[in-house]
């Protein structure tokens, strides 16, 4: 790492494995879900990708130990992108990962619609007005759809994607539906499916879900990933998928 940066006392480093540090915030920081999302979007080195409610910059930043070149990071947040600035720069990976401000519900003009391979996005879970509402800003907007709805992640994926690209996301498994009809009516055609479990036997806590610009309708459900054996202890794949990064956190 070749740069330096100056940390806020609300920010801290945490390893993600291969000498790569990520700047993290109670405010602004990542859950599995994200490293889950990173893995199912199986990038492939060239492609050209953007993430969507980047937040702190996680799955990008996942995406930069896989030398991958072309890759953009969009918040609207101003703090969240301050903090993944840092971390492109702590990295020392700024000509491969662009971080940018931007409502995506506004992009036109931000971006170029219809040149992107890849758009990932870890969106907020629940509706306004359900349960009970996070107490900051910054946790609202992350959590709850107050800035950010399935159907406007769908809308900005489908025109940032050219055709044949894919819209790769995580949610709750009880917003499937949503999900499915979003992207049908949005002309993004779900592909896969996969479902994560806490262990074998009980219901899915995440489910992803790709869809396909411009593909034939379908969809391959793959096998659920068990995050842990019957034993308590991780499974493989979970070890697997989270490779050095687990390594540096036991």
């Amino acid at each position: 790492m070749k740069n330096n940066v100056e940390l806020l006392s609300s920010e801290r480093l945490e390893p993600l494995g291969k000498n790569m540090k990520i700047v993290v915030s109670d405010d602004h920081t990542f859950g599995t879900d994200a490293v889950l999302l990173s893995d199912f979007s199986k990038i492939k080195r060239k492609e050209k990708a953007v993430d969507l409610g980047t937040g702190c910059g996680i799955i990008p930043l996942l995406w930069c130990k896989k030398e991958t070149n072309s890759l953009t990071a969009v918040d609207i947040q101003e703090k969240a992108v301050s903090q993944a600035k840092k971390s492109v720069l702590l990295n020392s990976v700024e000509e491969r990962l662009n971080v940018i401000q931007a409502d995506l519900r506004n992009l036109k003009g931000v971006l170029p619609f219809g040149e992107f391979d890849l758009v990932t996005m870890n969106p907020p879970y629940k509706p306004v007005g359900s349960g009970i509402e996070s107490l900051s800003e910054a946790d609202k907007i992350a959590r709850h759809e107050t800035m950010c709805k399935i159907e406007d992640a769908v809308s900005a994926a489908a025109s940032l994607l050219r055709f044949g690209g894919r819209f790769c996301m995580c949610h709750r498994p009880e917003r499937l539906c949503d999900i499915i009809v979003a992207m049908r009516e949005g002309k993004l055609e779900v592909k896969r499916i996969r479902f994560v479990c806490e262990k074998e036997g009980v219901a899915p806590w995440l489910v992803l879900v790709e869809g396909k610009r411009g593909a034939k309708p379908h969809v391959t459900v793959e096998k659920s990933l068990i995050m842990k054996n019957s034993d308590g202890s991780v499974s493989d794949e979970l070890r697997e998928i989270f490779g050095d990064y687990m390594e540096g956190h036991q």
